[in-house]
């Protein structure tokens, strides 16, 4: 069975002092150019999608509050409208921008997705993320989020406690916008110029979405896009985002240590799925192990490059997601070792941009090929056909 591999592209790599590697781009960080030939490699490689990261502030080094540093990057471009450059330079790979769901207005996000899965002519994705940040909120001004403390970091119940509202209010985000995908019917569209009638306005449906922070009228403005509903993907570490996750997500991405880790946690995931009552025969929810990696010819060669960043950086490099130093052959060991334990396929996080991005498609990928375990050629031509999962009909489509 064919292995599913994304790739999350962050910056220069997900290792802080990834900009200072001597066949890094940093001055191209800003430039679409730089963000096309990353995506184009990934396609090149026949990877299922890759994950473009966004945030309201700065990048800090503390999860929970601005920093001051200035030899780390800082700034990046939107992530939706980096999607949106590079869907028309590439033809089969998924395109997954993440966007804030906590400070921006749902229908906006849901045109904005739609609209991205008719220019990527069915490859988008979307991964909804929460703003816990007290200097996030400063920057819009229409609610206020108390600043989480260092003590607050480090107890999950209290963690848990905060979150919570805001991963509730993300859920009814999400539910907005898959009613707004499906708010048009497919042949809504008649676009007949003799008869003068270009769309069929019975086939368009007010949502009517009444929730405790706000309301949505709609329809939407986007026809139904080629994916009817563009895939929804999260990032979960704990109880409450694996319950948005059984909730609201088509695939979620979780973070074991090891196979031990790896089993509580989707454990915890499939109580999640009960709790919330989902039929997963129905809607389906992948699950992706996230790893960050050094990838070289040798061990020795990987480790080597993670201590000249580590000294660089001031610090050892310290992640959510386990950190793989070694080569693509052992790492495709540990991929095919860890599938079995319910994983539907893996995001991996190149630490340094270019260098682990180009191991992974042009070492890993081979690799794993030679083993019967990853595909020869695409398929299929959209991001859920990639998947395996098929496309929703309509809600309010008549039966």
């Amino acid at each position: 069975m064919t292995l599913h591999l994304a790739v999350a592209l962050n910056d220069a790599g997900w290792h802080p002092a990834a900009w200072r590697a001597p066949d890094a781009r940093p001055a191209e960080l800003f430039s679409p150019g730089y963000w096309a030939d990353l995506v184009a490699e990934a396609e090149r490689g026949l990877l299922d999608f890759v994950t473009l990261e966004d945030a309201l502030g700065q990048q800090s080094a503390a999860f929970h509050r601005p920093d001051d540093r200035t030899d780390q990057v800082r700034g990046g471009l939107d992530a939706v409208l980096v999607a949106a450059r590079v869907a028309p330079l590439t033809s089969r790979i998924g395109l997954v921008p993440t966007t804030n769901v906590t400070h921006t207005e749902p229908f906006h996000v849901a045109i904005g997705i739609a609209t991205l899965d008719h220019a990527a002519r069915g490859r988008a994705g979307w991964r909804p993320q929460i703003a816990s940040r007290a200097a996030d909120a400063r920057h819009f001004g229409r609610r206020t989020t108390p600043q989480l403390t260092d003590e607050d970091v480090l107890s999950e119940e209290r963690i848990a406690a905060r979150l919570r509202p805001l991963f509730a209010e993300a859920a009814d985000v999400v539910e907005v916008a898959r009613r707004l995908w499906d708010s048009w019917e497919d042949d809504a569209e008649i676009r007949d110029t003799a008869t003068g009638r270009f769309v069929d306005r019975a086939k368009l449906h007010a949502v009517d979405f009444e929730g405790p922070l706000f309301s949505v009228r709609g329809p939407s403005i986007t026809p139904r896009s080629p994916q009817g509903q563009p895939l929804v993907a999260s990032l979960a570490h704990a109880s409450t985002p694996y319950e948005f996750a059984a909730r609201a997500s088509d695939l979620v991405f979780v973070t074991p240590d090891d196979p031990a880790d790896a089993r509580r946690i989707l454990a915890e995931v499939d109580t999640a799925v009960r709790t919330a009552g989902r039929d997963l025969a129905a809607r389906p929810l992948k699950r992706f192990a996230d790893l960050v990696v050094l990838l070289d010819d040798t061990e020795a060669e990987a480790v080597a490059r993670k201590d000249r960043l580590d000294t660089l950086a001031g610090a050892e490099l310290a992640s959510d997601a386990h950190i793989f130093t070694g080569t693509p052959a052992a790492l495709a060991d540990l991929l095919l070792d860890w599938r079995p334990l319910g994983f539907d396929g893996f995001r991996l996080r190149p630490a340094a941009l270019p260098h682990d991005l180009e191991a992974i498609t042009r070492a890993l990928v081979p690799e794993l090929r030679r083993r019967g375990a990853f595909r020869t050629a695409y398929t299929e031509t959209t991001l859920r056909g990639h998947l395996g999962l098929t496309r929703p009909v309509s809600r309010y489509a008549r039966v």
